[in-house]
């Protein structure tokens, strides 16, 4: 990857494909034209940050193009050339993309708006990572009926968005509370009642990413 890059830089070779991973990080002074295919499929990957994601994404990549003495233009393939997130980076528009991206996470109650945990059971074979994980939800629900007044809210348990990874079988279920230090203390009171809980399941405290 490296050694491409070197070449395309030194304008060696007048083309480079390469996923997202190629518009980080780097300088390419004569780049002109920048195109992006399917710049909506990050808008459909189940993640509550797919929007701000997208968004990012086309802007770095927009970013390639023009950084040296000639202007630079961009090109983006997209079924949906409406949404926000496509039209707003297409314009530079951070301040809009903002406005309309808040407005959707205080709607459905999405960070920042509310605290979420992201618990994922993982095993070889999958009815095991699924059985582990709805005892821990049954755990942490006992747990949360203490919490009357501080409701919690469990969005799951399904399927991980990236349903197998390195041969493992991953179900996920999302916790979502006003209150971070109330979600805390009901998965701590869950696992100090049962320590198994521990076994096969990662826990994520506002996580970054869902998948």
């Amino acid at each position: 990857k490296r050694r491409f890059q070197t070449k395309f830089r030194n304008e060696n070779i007048d083309i480079l494909i390469g996923t997202q991973m190629v518009v980080k990080g780097h300088h390419f002074p004569n780049v002109t034209l920048v195109g992006v295919i399917a710049a909506d499929g990050s808008l459909n990957i189940g993640d509550f940050r797919a929007n701000e994601r997208t968004f990012q994404t086309l802007t770095q990549v927009a970013g390639r193009a023009g950084r040296g003495a000639d202007p630079g233009e961009v090109i983006i393939q997209t079924f949906n050339p409406d949404h926000y997130a496509i039209t707003t980076a297409a314009a530079h528009d951070y301040e809009g993309f903002y406005e309309q991206e808040i407005a959707l996470r205080a709607e459905s109650g999405y960070p920042p708006f509310s605290s979420m945990v992201n618990l994922v059971a993982s095993d070889e074979n999958e009815a095991e990572a699924r059985r582990r994980l709805y005892e821990f939800v049954g755990a942490l629900k006992e747990q949360a009926k203490g919490s009357k007044n501080l409701p919690v809210e469990f969005l799951g348990p399904v399927p991980s968005p990236v349903a197998r990874l390195r041969g493992r079988f991953r179900w996920h279920v999302l916790i979502r509370g006003t209150d971070r230090e109330c979600l805390s203390k009901i998965i701590q009171g869950a696992l100090d009642s049962t320590s198994s809980l521990r076994r096969g399941v990662s826990i994520d405290v506002d996580p970054v990413s869902i998948l």
